[in-house]
C-alpha cells in the first residue's frame, strides 16, 4: 500500500513536470522553475516539450504498473529505475536539485515497492 501511494506520487510529480516543461516553460513560472531567461526559455521551448513527453513516458509507465496490481511490479519497478538513472544523471550534470525532486522520490518508492510495503 505505501509503495502504491509513492509510486503514485513519483508519477504525479512527473506529471507537473510534463506541465512545467510542456505547457509553462515559456512563462514566469517556467523560468522560475527552471532558472531560465527569457530568452533562453523561447530558444529552447521545442527541446523542453520533447523533454516534457519524455517524463509523460516515465509517468504513463507508473500509472499502467499501479493499473496492473500485483502484476505490475516488474512495470513499476522498471519505470522507478529508469527515473532513478535519469534523476542522477540530470543532478551530476544539470542542476543538484534534480536529485531530490526525482531520484530521492523515486528511490523511496523502489525501496517501499523491493520491501513490500
Amino acid at each position: 500500500m505505501i509503495a502504491n501511494v509513492l509510486v503514485g506520487l513519483v508519477a504525479l510529480i512527473h506529471a507537473y513536470i510534463v506541465y512545467l516543461e510542456m505547457v509553462l516553460w515559456d512563462t514566469p513560472r517556467g523560468h522560475k522553475a527552471f532558472g531560465l531567461t527569457p530568452e533562453f526559455a523561447t530558444a529552447s521551448k521545442v527541446l523542453a516539450a520533447n523533454q516534457g513527453l519524455y517524463n509523460g513516458f516515465l509517468a504513463a509507465g507508473l500509472v499502467w504498473g499501479l493499473y496492473l496490481g500485483g502484476a505490475g511490479f516488474q512495470v513499476k519497478t522498471f519505470f522507478l529505475i529508469c527515473i532513478v538513472v535519469a534523476g542522477l544523471y540530470g543532478a551530476a550534470t544539470a542542476n543538484r536539485k534534480i536529485l531530490y525532486i526525482q531520484a530521492l522520490p523515486a528511490a523511496l518508492a523502489l525501496a517501499a515497492l523491493w520491501l513490500g510495503w
